[in-house]
C-alpha cells in the first residue's frame, strides 16, 4: 500500500512517500503529487497517512542523521544509478564527497558527470544523501530542492546548526 505524508522541517515541508514501509520518493514540497511525479511513481503518491519514515526525519532533524541511514528505500533506477546511491549511502553524515571522487570508488573514474545524473535524478532526497555530493572545487552544485537547502543540511550533519 502505498502512503505519503508531509513532515515539517526546519528546511520547509518534506513529503515522503513510502510502499509498504519502503521510501519510494522523498523531497522539500508540499505537493505530494509533484514529488510522485518528478519520481515517475506510476499511480501517484497514494493515500495521505503516517509513513514509517517519519521518526528517522524527526531524529536526523534533532541531530541523529545516523536513523535516516537505515530507513528502507526501494528507488528504482538504472544498475549504475542503484551503484551510485548505495555509494552515497555510505557517505557518513558530516562528510563530503565528489563526484569525481564517487565515481572513482565505484571503479568508473570517467562517470563523474554520469554520478551527477544519478544525484540529480535521485528520487529518495536524505535517505539517499546525494547532498553530501559536491563538484570538484568542493562547490555547492546544483541540488534538486535548492542549494539552500543542501547547505542547511551540510551545515547540520557539521553540527554547525
Amino acid at each position: 500500500m502505498r502512503t505519503h505524508d508531509t513532515l515539517a522541517t526546519p528546511d520547509g515541508p518534506f513529503v515522503v512517500i513510502e510502499d509498504d514501509g519502503a521510501v519510494v520518493a522523498a523531497g522539500w514540497t508540499d505537493d505530494p503529487a509533484a514529488l510522485a511525479a518528478r519520481s515517475r511513481l506510476a499511480g501517484g503518491p497514494g493515500t495521505p497517512g503516517t509513513v514509517r519514515a517519519a521518526d528517522a526525519v524527526a531524529a536526523y532533524y534533532a541531530g541523529d542523521a545516523s536513523r535516516v541511514a537505515r530507513v528502507p528505500v526501494a528507488a528504482p533506477g538504472t544498475a549504475f544509478r542503484e551503484r551510485v546511491w548505495e555509494a552515497l549511502r555510505a557517505i557518513p553524515a558530516g562528510e563530503v564527497r565528489t563526484y569525481g571522487a564517487v565515481a572513482q570508488a565505484l571503479g568508473s573514474p570517467g562517470a563523474s558527470r554520469a554520478v551527477g545524473a544519478a544525484c540529480g535524478a535521485n528520487p529518495v532526497a536524505l535517505f539517499v544523501p546525494c547532498h553530501r555530493v559536491t563538484g570538484a572545487s568542493g562547490s555547492l552544485t546544483g541540488f534538486a530542492w535548492g542549494v539552500d537547502v543542501k547547505r542547511s543540511l551540510l551545515a547540520r550533519e557539521a553540527g554547525d546548526s
